[in-house]
């Protein structure tokens, strides 16, 4: 209990600090290069994801990504070479453990160490609690929060081995407040938050100051992946993709560690 306590005063004076910094520092001196930096994006095939990915080549990483959509993975590769970009795909279905591992293999030998890591895949079924199928529930958790430990083992020993490297968790407003017909989904995304404000602490607390970390908590977004929840909606307006894969950039950029879209949220949650 006083070192939950602890914990949390810990973490709102460094994202208040964090806050008060990022506001007194014009933009422009806080954007590091990502010139030539590898970096993996999950679910990068549509949605955000997508965007996320075309604007990290546009920036000059060599951009990674995994989905199981076949042909998102052909028109997300060519999106990236018509513009210049370097883009390696990989089908990989991330609730499978072994596949991700085994993937996570043929990367580094085929491309290089990944630098950036984007847990951004995301899966909601949206029904109510007793219209889950058990099946749901558990693709829901391999996808949205197992993936994240998986995935994030497979790359950070390189990034610790060089005290270098950026892992962005995407996960959501629902992670902190429950969520009409989300239950299974807004249970992983508490999770998502539990698991990346821990690692976040472990890496500090080892002295890995070379390894950033940016969690991102939007609301609902207009991907139509939301379509069995929109219910909720009527109370605040669905973002659209464009405008939180531009935050997640700028995060990145300027290594913040803490996101909610809209801002407005971050300063309701103490009253929820």
């Amino acid at each position: 209990m006083i070192y939950n306590l602890f914990l949390s005063i810990g973490m709102t004076i460094i994202y208040v600090t964090e806050t008060i910094m990022l506001t007194l520092i014009p933009h422009r001196y806080r954007e590091k290069s990502i010139k030539n930096e590898i970096a993996l994006v999950t679910g990068g095939a549509s949605g955000i994801g997508k965007l996320i990915a075309i604007k990290l080549a546009k920036l000059g990483a060599n951009v990674i990504v995994w989905d199981i959509n076949k042909n998102g993975l052909i028109e997300i590769a060519e999106e990236i070479r018509k513009i210049g970009g370097k883009c390696y795909t990989y089908y990989c279905d991330i609730a499978n453990k072994e596949e991700v591992y085994r993937i996570a293999k043929v990367v580094q030998i085929e491309v290089g160490h990944v630098s950036i890591l984007v847990n951004n895949a995301g899966y909601v079924y949206g029904r109510t609690f007793m219209e889950l199928p058990d099946c749901e529930i558990e693709r829901t958790f391999k996808v949205n929060i197992l993936s994240h430990y998986w995935i994030t083992k497979s790359f950070l020993k390189d990034m610790m081995k060089n005290n270098h490297g950026h892992i962005v968790t995407i996960a959501s407003v629902t992670g902190f407040v429950g969520t009409y017909k989300c239950t299974d989904y807004s249970a992983t995304k508490f999770a998502a938050i539990g698991c990346h404000e821990s690692l976040f602490n472990e890496l500090k607390v080892h002295g890995y100051d070379g390894i950033h970390m940016t969690l991102v908590c939007p609301y609902l977004i207009n991907t139509g992946m939301f379509n069995g929840v929109k219910s909720v909606s009527r109370f605040m307006p669905i973002l659209e993709p464009e405008y939180v894969a531009e935050r997640v950039i700028a995060g990145i950029l300027t290594n913040e560690m803490f996101i909610v879209l809209p801002n407005i949220i971050k300063y309701l949650l103490p009253f929820k």
